[in-house]
């Protein structure tokens, strides 16, 4: 299909208007399959290969059990639990474990302690000090480093602990984090936060992300309250006289999971007896339906404009007498006359909605929120970023990487790459160069020539397999390798073997 990206200009942004897939009446397990057959077998990978550590099997079965307590296995297929058609934005959900190691390896005080102790957090920026007392929440942060002495004598003073992007400082996190944003399609983020006993250190609220909530160490009371906004776009505090009784009231003890969905109030406080440790993972932040029109909107009404005369004509003469909040309870023909052709007009609108243009603006703005992805021992040795190119011997040796047509290759995670045209040229945009820092660089991508876009296309649908070079859709040897080469370079792929 390389002539339609070579095609440039509008057009190519264009949806097909009416040959829009429907959305389906129920959620489907097909976005499942990838995880079941890529994402257990490079968590086997982890487990098994000779030279990763103990703590590297503890990730490996994290990944699967905070997978396995979103979805369950039913006869031979997954089947949702939490996300779910009846659940998923609709209602909360307690998942009670009784095993208080359930989570063990995730994280933990101790390691809460040692990134205090041996990395640079930022007070206000990646740790926050908060009370809650007498219906009133304040936040403590100083200035400047946040060093174990002040930060631990805060949390001895009663404050809680909220660590604001432990991916950045734990690998753990980081790994079960890009495990989760695969599957949601969606950032995955994630809190930390340490409550001393007899202790609260938020108001009750709710947030504009779908949360789980999994508790680490120790217990904590919950209360979830009902809904005042439904799938809530921001976040916002309520004092206790606001928010009735909950709906749902438990304890969580180390190894339980609570999901609630946005809008949903929530607030929880710690038992007498003991301190509370737990980690919220959230996803779907500003991924709804209106958050997709705000894209295709504007910028079919720009189409419209440029390509349609009725959305040219000028508005009647005296519509300023008759229309407006100070004319709205006129009955006045006029008015009805107006509104219909406005509705007229929208329902134009849709013939020049860029659908597949806006939801590529979507897939450019979640894969610059994406964590990069964390590599198998054997994905480290088959990719640019393990290999052997290195100083020895006062020189270097092993310089560049031979790529030749029989050689396999694969995509390095679904959904790591993205092919997008601006009408004038065509990059792919990827993810495998992200920080761990939150937009702490620019999205990367790097153009292909319109005549590569087939093999690269190719490319990502063949994912999770992997393809010889030569099976590569392009004109030449020369552009097969020369893509392969440019993939690699910029770990986009990697190999079946080691180079």
């Amino acid at each position: 299909m390389h002539s339609d990206w070579r095609a440039g200009g509008r057009d190519t942004l264009r949806s097909t208007g009416s040959k829009q897939t429907p959305v389906p009446a129920s959620f489907t397990l097909s976005f499942l399959i990838n995880f079941d057959s890529a994402v257990l077998k490079r968590s086997a990978l982890f487990c098994s290969h000779p030279s990763f550590h103990a703590t590297a099997v503890s990730i490996c079965s994290l990944q699967q059990k905070l997978y396995f307590c979103l979805f369950q296995c039913s006869s031979s297929h997954l089947s949702f639990l939490i996300i779910h058609r009846d659940t998923w934005e609709k209602k909360p959900i307690f998942v009670q474990r009784k095993n208080p190691h359930y989570y063990k390896g995730l994280f933990s005080t101790a390691e809460f302690d040692r990134i205090l102790r041996e990395d640079d957090v930022q007070f206000g920026v990646n740790l926050d000090v908060t009370s809650y007392t007498h219906g009133k929440r304040e936040t403590h942060n100083p200035p400047g480093r946040a060093l174990p002495f002040t930060v631990w004598d805060f949390y001895e003073s009663g404050c809680s602990l909220r660590l604001l992007n432990p991916q950045a400082f734990s690998s753990t996190v980081w790994n079960v984090l890009s495990i989760l944003q695969e599957q949601f399609g969606s950032m995955a983020g994630a809190n930390i936060y340490l409550t001393p006993a007899r202790t609260q250190g938020f108001a009750p609220h709710y947030d504009d992300i779908e949360a789980f909530v999994v508790q680490l160490e120790g217990k904590k009371h919950w209360r979830v309250y009902k809904v005042l906004l439904g799938l809530s776009l921001d976040s916002t505090n309520f004092s206790q006289a606001d928010i009735g009784k909950p709906i749902l009231d438990v304890v969580l003890e180390a190894g339980d999971l609570l999901y609630f969905p946005r809008g949903f109030i929530h607030q929880g406080n710690c038992l007498p007896d003991v301190h509370s440790l737990h980690i919220t993972i959230s996803s779907y932040q500003k991924n709804s339906w209106g958050d997709l029109l705000q894209k295709v909107v504007p910028a079919a009404l720009e189409i419209a404009m440029e390509e349609d005369v009725e959305f040219r004509r000028g508005l009647p003469l005296d519509y300023l007498t008759y229309m407006g909040v100070q004319n709205s309870d006129m009955d006045d023909p006029r008015r009805v006359k107006f509104f219909s052709q406005i509705e007229s007009l929208m329902k134009r609108l849709f013939n020049y909605a860029p659908v597949d243009a806006s939801v590529d603006q979507k897939a450019r703005d979640f894969l610059h929120d994406c964590l990069p992805p964390v590599l198998t021992p054997e994905e480290l040795a088959s990719s640019v970023r393990g290999a052997p190119t290195r100083w020895e011997d006062g020189r270097v040796k092993d310089v560049g990487v031979h790529i030749t047509t029989q050689t396999q290759v694969r995509i390095l995670r679904a959904g790591c790459a993205r092919l997008c045209s601006d009408g004038d040229t065509v990059h792919l945009y990827y993810t495998t160069n992200n920080s761990r820092v939150y937009h702490k660089e620019e999205l990367q991508s790097c153009e292909i020539k319109p005549e590569l876009t087939d093999a690269v296309e190719f490319l990502i649908h063949s994912y999770p397999h992997f393809v010889k070079v030569e099976s590569l859709p392009c004109d030449s040897v020369q552009d097969r390798i020369a893509l392969a080469e440019l993939l690699f370079e910029n770990g986009i792929i990697h190999t079946a073997e080691a180079l």
